[in-house]
């Protein structure tokens, strides 16, 4: 089994060592304009070629990978500091504070995040990914917290909860030392999923234009493959290629750490 993880998590960790490696490592510029190599098919100078303005694309793809992932580890870190919390302390406690929470997380839901990082970002007249991430990290905790609120509400039924009641532990003991670890599972299927969303929705942004000045981004690249598709379709199949694999990797890996935590485990056992 922890061999099924390690291969699932694989993918994720190379993209992430390599992007960031290249990033940190190689003097490549992804903003460097040179003309007289605009649109260039790839090479041994240029292994993917280069885009509009003579761009070198490993750099852009390397630099743009790496800003989107750290960008994906903020969110989904903020998401679940919030939202896994609120919603245990709200499905341990039931009644009123669930139904709130519940009504709270399906108003957040209804509204696209997409939708509202256009709103903002539109009206922002020089967008950052700070601007970007701040977004995002508004919506972030309501699948959080209706996965941890579920699952709460059925763990709170539990024989080793109403064991550990029945011993006098108090009601935060019982949620930190019972229920949250129970909810790691599913947790990390959020993770993931929240992480390749933040990765596509920056890249979205960067396609419209609506993404970081500095245009490093994988959304910004795809945008200029896209513009010169018949004159150098490799910008657009790497760039292409980059989004889809990022987001899937990241997908395998948020399924694989769920498939090796597995369900809720009775700590009395």
């Amino acid at each position: 089994m922890r061999w099924g993880v390690a291969l699932g998590v694989a993918p994720a960790g190379a993209v992430a060592l390599l992007s960031t490696g290249v990033a940190l490592l190689s003097e490549r510029s992804p903003t460097r304009l040179v003309l007289e190599r605009a649109w260039a098919p790839p090479s041994l100078a240029l292994p993917l070629g280069a885009s509009e303005g003579g761009i070198d694309v490993l750099a852009a793809l390397s630099h743009g990978t790496a800003r989107g992932l750290a960008l994906a580890l903020v969110v989904v870190l903020v998401g679940f500091l919030v939202g896994t919390p609120l919603g245990a302390a709200a499905g341990m406690a039931g009644g009123a504070r669930a139904t709130a929470l519940a009504r709270a997380c399906d108003l957040v839901q209804s509204f696209p995040s997409f939708l509202l990082a256009l709103a903002v970002l539109a009206a922002v007249r020089s967008p950052g990914r700070l601007h970007i991430g701040l977004v995002f990290c508004v919506t972030s905790w309501a699948p959080f917290a209706r996965l941890a609120l579920l699952q709460a509400t059925v763990l709170r039924g539990a024989s080793f909860v109403e064991a550990a009641r029945a011993l006098g532990a108090s009601r935060p003991r019982v949620l930190l030392g019972h229920v949250l670890p129970n909810l790691l599972g599913p947790v990390a299927v959020q993770g993931g999923s929240a992480a390749a969303a933040v990765v596509l929705g920056e890249a979205a942004l960067g396609f419209l234009g609506l993404g970081p000045r500095d245009g490093v981004s994988l959304g910004a690249l795809l945008e200029q493959g896209t513009a010169g598709m018949l004159r150098a379709p490799h910008v657009l199949a790497a760039s292409a290629l980059a989004v889809a694999g990022v987001s899937g990797s990241l997908q395998l890996a948020s399924e694989s750490l769920r498939r090796w935590v597995g369900g809720p485990v009775d700590p009395l056992e």
